[in-house]
């Protein structure tokens, strides 16, 4: 049976997750920007270790960034 090689994600575009996270769970320096906004929730890339990468106003505006910067985007509930 063949291994897959080391080699084999070579070009591939890495994988990030999006997930809706309530403003009232963030750092109060991003709660209160976000809440002066009006926002109620935001929502978070985030990589396969599960470093946040950004924070956008909505899901749409996070599958467009993550594209953007050639990854790829994938919803978490």
């Amino acid at each position: 049976m063949h291994e897959p090689s080391e080699t084999a994600n070579v070009g591939a575009r890495p994988i990030v997750y999006v997930r809706k996270v309530a403003v009232e769970d963030l750092p109060e320096g991003i709660k209160e920007q976000a809440s002066g906004a009006g926002l109620t929730s935001l929502y978070v890339i985030g990589n396969e270790a599960g470093e946040q990468l950004a924070l956008v106003r909505d899901r749409k505006l996070a599958f467009v960034v993550a594209r953007q910067n050639d990854m790829t985007p994938v919803s978490v509930h």
